[in-house]
């Protein structure tokens, strides 16, 4: 087992797939790695075993059925943050969980809150105008927008924003401390989240955490500890890919040029946004782990019944079997079946959202800022490519 790769591989950019992923794809067939924590776990780079993984019913997320301890389950940051919501159960308990959230991001929701979106972002120019360059689109802009509408959908009282804004930033590790603060600060937003819920029991509300606690109280449907596994993943959903992947988007877009072409181009955003979806790899490698509950051949290896799958879907998303020109990023791309959000069962229910919030984003400031620019060189960026989801943690620009 000393001979197996180290995982995850080591990055020139940690907005690329490392050298050593584009490899293990060329071989064609999984790779078994050595994760940072857990045991060994076989490692998916291609398009189409990738997707098959994902959406396979032969293998899982509930590390219970195989016998997989807590402390054994392969990954890249110590604690799996989706222990104990709907992320890491099978169905039907899955199918069961996932409904209730699903109601709150119907592509038709999701739509009617995009004016209520375009407000915030707006007022969040605004204030960037109002303050004057330079300003850094992390903290001003890119954290702000997705918290303050998942903020508003759950129902988080005014008094209590900053510290929940200083709880999300942690949620998408960018608390600027270490890895255990970053945890610390999850269980404290986890903690409040269930303090909320126990306060809708006696005074209902109508935001999102008074219906779920409706369908607790009322319904007899949800457990208490399942409305808390909600409201965790339900920040997931509606958050973490929006807040890291704005200040990503404009990160590449103003390096390469291509923000001056959405400028003159608006109707391109909702391509571009696709693109920068595939091209951008979120999670820093490995996405949820699975586990393989029947034994299966993939990519020609024989992956054993209580065997651990790690997918890289950055990796997947570079395929050249799948992406003409994969490797280059082409924001009027027109055909794009990424799986950035994931495939099968566990797709991201919040996709939908995070796709309206990030053309809301490229919307607002292309139009209010044009002359947008980073205010130093790219090089001197601050990325921290170790954390499970990769973004700048400061994006200074200029206008």
């Amino acid at each position: 087992m000393s001979t197996l790769p180290s995982y995850p591989f080591e990055t020139d950019h940690c907005l690329h797939p490392p050298p050593a992923a584009a490899v293990a794809r060329l071989g064609g067939a999984p790779v078994l790695v050595r994760a940072t924590f857990g045991a060994p776990a076989w490692l998916i780079t291609g398009y189409d075993d990738a997707r098959f993984v994902l959406s396979s019913p032969l293998f899982g997320r509930d590390r219970n059925r195989v016998g997989v301890a807590v402390d054994a389950v392969a990954g890249v940051v110590p604690m799996d943050f989706s222990e104990g919501t709907f992320l890491s159960a099978d169905p039907p308990d899955h199918t069961r969980l996932r409904r209730f959230v699903y109601r709150t991001f119907t592509p038709r929701r999701v739509e009617d809150l995009r004016p209520v979106t375009q407000k915030i972002a707006d007022r969040l120019v605004d204030a960037m105008l109002d303050t004057g360059p330079p300003a850094d689109l992390v903290r001003g802009f890119g954290l702000d927008l997705p918290g303050e509408v998942i903020g508003d959908l759950l129902g988080v009282p005014a008094e209590d924003r900053p510290r929940f804004v200083v709880w999300l930033e942690a949620l998408v590790g960018g608390s600027g401390g270490t890895v255990e603060e970053s945890i610390a600060l999850t269980l404290e937003l986890n903690a409040y989240l269930s303090g909320l819920a126990a306060r809708r029991v006696a005074e209902p509300t109508d935001d999102l955490i008074g219906a779920l606690v409706r369908e607790r109280v009322e319904g007899d449907r949800l457990a208490a500890d399942e409305v808390d596994g909600l409201l965790r993943a339900l920040l997931g959903a509606g958050h973490e890919t929006t807040a890291a992947q704005i200040p990503n988007f404009v990160f590449l877009l103003l390096r390469g040029g291509d923000y001056a072409r959405l400028v003159a181009e608006p109707a391109l955003i909702p391509r571009a946004v696709e693109e920068l979806l595939r091209y951008v790899p979120l999670i820093a490698q490995g996405s949820l782990t699975r586990f393989v509950l029947e034994d299966v051949e993939v990519g020609g290896v024989l992956l054993r019944r209580g065997d651990q799958v790690l997918v890289d879907i950055g990796a997947a998303n570079r395929d050249a079997a799948a992406f003409p020109d994969a490797e280059s990023l082409d924001v009027a791309r027109e055909t794009n079946p990424h799986i950035a959000f994931g495939h099968g069962l566990h797709r991201c229910v919040g996709a939908a959202l995070a796709r309206m919030e990030l053309q809301v984003a490229l919307e607002a400031l292309t139009t209010r800022l044009p002359a947008l620019r980073l205010a130093v060189p790219p090089d001197e960026i601050p990325f921290a490519p170790t954390r499970f989801i990769r973004r700048p943690d400061h994006l200074p620009v200029t206008w």
